[in-house]
């Protein structure tokens, strides 16, 4: 058997989404012609009660949309250390978005602590760049900001003349998981991006969402990017099917993550050291992390290390099977 734990991007359409991409009605996305394109925009906007979205090639467009629109030349980003903008967008916030990050004190996990952002009020100076944005990113690494916590950085960005930005790739992960609605979340920030790929799915794409002002000024700059799709009805159909038939099953992966990481902690090699939704990053003792994944991957158990900590994700394609193959061979695993 073969279990692919590396990252919930390995996934595959299911049947019933090869048959949505199929049977898909298109037309030309640049004239705003394509009616499939358009019901995934229209379902986008009213799940996340913002005016409108847009559809994007992936997160990295659209999260680097919202902060160059929103920053720009001359302006400070508020993040994370351990953000993905900072850490896997190659560098895009500062070579085409502009700006620079700034970055703010963290959680372990990687989440904003909000009165950190005291510290970082200040005049306005003819001399310093401007602190335009706080991006934050839910979840990150699998951890669920707390909504209260969300609800504090949005008022100190108000009271600071700043915008939000979230980088809501997983964000159905933790609607899923607190049952906490996408409009509640996205009622803490200006912007918001969510995959419609990774646990959902999709081959490709998420949809960048926010005001009729800023999606009508997003869509020109999408263009600029080199992102004007034409007959792209196939991939939005593949997003409308996972809007509508992936969101709650995501429940099963936080199932089966939860216990591969009950697994690991009974055995005296294996710490937990960051656990959420999906996801589960563990260390090693007795036995390096490169060779616990040569190992596993012996067994047809494909994972990888991430930030020097073994990391496991669960998706749509882990089933149960495959999840007691998983925790089974945990279990028999000696150092």
């Amino acid at each position: 058997m073969r279990v692919d734990l590396r990252s919930d991007t390995f996934t595959l359409p299911t049947q019933g989404m090869r048959d949505a991409i199929y049977t898909a009605e298109v037309g030309d996305d640049v004239y705003g012609e394509d009616p499939t394109v358009n019901r995934l925009e229209e379902t986008g906007a009213a799940l996340s009660g913002k005016e409108e979205a847009l559809f994007v090639s992936s997160g990295c467009m659209g999260n680097l949309i919202a902060i160059a629109l929103q920053a720009g030349r001359g302006t400070e980003v508020l993040c994370a250390g351990e953000s993905h903008i900072v850490c896997h967008e190659i560098g895009a916030l500062s070579s085409l978005g502009q700006t620079q990050p700034t970055i703010v004190e963290s959680t372990k996990d990687g989440l904003i602590i909000p009165q950190a952002l005291e510290k970082y009020r200040r005049s306005r100076s003819y001399d310093m760049a401007d602190r335009a944005l706080v991006e934050v990113e839910n979840t990150t690494s699998g951890v669920i900001y707390p909504l209260e916590d969300l609800k504090r950085i949005h008022s100190f960005a108000k009271d600071n003349g700043m915008k939000v930005h979230m980088d809501g790739a997983r964000i159905f992960n933790a609607v899923v998981e607190t049952g906490i609605p996408l409009d509640r979340w996205a009622s803490c920030c200006d912007t918001v991006t969510f995959c419609l790929s990774k646990g959902l799915g999709a081959p490709m794409g998420s949809l960048l969402c926010g005001t009729k002002e800023f999606i009508g000024r997003a869509r020109r700059m999408r263009k600029l990017l080199g992102g004007g799709m034409r007959q792209i009805g196939f991939m939005a159909a593949a997003g409308l099917y996972a809007l509508e038939n992936n969101v709650d099953r995501l429940a099963e992966d936080h199932a089966h993550a939860l216990r591969i990481r009950r697994a690991l902690e009974e055995t005296g090699w294996a710490r937990i050291e960051r656990f959420g939704t999906n996801m589960v990053f563990f260390s090693t003792s007795g036995i390096g992390e490169d060779e616990v994944v040569r190992r596993f991957a012996q067994k047809g158990i494909i994972f990888a290390v991430d930030a020097g900590m073994c990391r496991m994700v669960t998706s749509i394609n882990v089933d149960d099977a495959m999840t007691d193959y998983v925790v089974n061979e945990i279990r028999s695993f000696q150092p």
